[in-house]
């Protein structure tokens, strides 16, 4: 099915056939299978957001969406991964640049998260004692490097921020100092490898804690500045976006299957389905046009609330889109749909997995 801009554009056909090839192999050993990590490596896709000063690509988000989106199209945990782990990448614009220059060094840098404050950082002469538990984090088998968050704790007790809440602050570990457990239990996004962790009683420096804060950015640059939300909700949204390009193009020869080899599909059932499937493709079109407007037109600007609350509104909008697009085509792709060993059956549950995500749930 042809689209404008279609994801595959961004994408040689010798890195999809890697990535596809060993889709299913990944999702066995729940985590990305070798040869996709090779080719992370050599296209230094877990550097897209990194500083450039450090020898990533600080790639600007208008651009970083739609590679985000053709990763994704090609395989939705690989997409997910490069996603979250440049994300994570990201957080070198607002390190100490001393300890950030040895952390983005090792060539194989990788570096996974958890945004959630399950930990704590008790003050320790001139760093912290961190210990906590996280539930998962995407592409931690990958990682060298793992980000947290935690309430920071004195000798009387929890540090309030000015709003009299306890202070959160983010920190950076080395994977090693984590102790990782087996935590993903969900029926999508299973070679993502978003395993629990543990830290405990962990001496770091002081420099290993950061903030993220327009204000702290240490690294001059539009990219480090442009705001955290807008930025997580538009890269989460292009993940979506090309798991569910993916399960229109699969739908092409499934269709065909079906109105060919099922005795009870007459020409009329054909005509729904193929109704169906150019009206899924229409809105995918506009909902993407949209979103990719919105993306492009904050980053001129991004000071501007209005238009930064369009890269919202349209993030989730296109995140429902898909949704509903795939459900829509889902029942008239038959058994090979609700078979675990297909790809249109991975596609589906990745989607509907990596939909589950707070930030792209409601439609505000």
């Amino acid at each position: 099915m042809a689209y404008n801009h279609h994801p595959s554009a961004l994408m040689q056909p010798d890195w999809t056939a890697i990535i596809r090839d060993h889709a299913a192999g990944a999702e066995q050993s729940e985590r990305l299978h070798p040869a996709q990590l090779e080719l992370v490596y050599q296209q230094q896709w877990f550097n897209l957001l990194a500083p450039a000063i450090y020898g990533g690509q600080e790639t600007p988000l208008p651009k970083l969406v739609k590679i985000e989106e053709a990763l994704s199209w090609a395989d939705g945990s690989l997409g997910w991964v490069v996603t979250l782990c440049s994300g994570a990448g990201w957080f070198g614009g607002f390190i100490d640049p001393g300890l950030a220059q040895s952390i983005f060094a090792h060539s194989h840098v990788c570096l996974a998260g958890s945004g959630a404050a399950t930990g704590t950082a008790r003050i320790t002469g001139n760093g912290y004692t961190i210990n906590g538990d996280w539930k998962y984090a995407s592409g931690v088998h990958h990682a060298t490097h793992i980000t947290i968050n935690c309430e920071i704790t004195g000798t009387d007790g929890p540090v309030l921020n000015a709003d009299g809440l306890p202070l959160v602050r983010p920190f950076v570990i080395d994977r090693q100092d984590a102790q990782l457990h087996k935590g993903w239990k969900y029926m999508g996004m299973v070679a993502t490898g978003s395993d629990a962790y543990t830290i405990s009683d962990l001496y770091v420096d002081r420099n290993r804690c950061f903030e993220i804060d327009a204000t702290a950015a240490l690294i001059d640059s539009k990219l480090y500045t442009y705001p955290f939300l807008q930025l997580a909700e538009a890269t989460l949204a292009a993940n979506l976006s090309g798991m569910a390009m993916h399960f229109l193009d699969l739908c092409v020869p499934a269709f065909q299957n079906k109105a060919t080899n099922i005795r009870r599909v007459n020409l009329a059932n054909v005509a729904v389905m193929d109704e169906a499937l150019l009206n899924a493709g229409n809105l995918m079109g506009q909902a993407r046009e949209d979103f990719f407007a919105a993306v492009g037109a904050s980053w001129n600007c991004p000071d501007d609330q209005q238009l930064l609350s369009k890269v919202s509104r349209s993030s989730r909008m296109l995140a429902k889109v898909a949704r509903e697009c795939v459900d829509e085509l889902f029942p008239y792709c038959g058994l090979l749909a609700a078979s675990t060993e297909t790809e249109l059956n991975r596609v589906w549950r990745d989607l509907h997995t990596a939909s589950q995500h707070a930030l792209l749930t409601f439609l505000e």
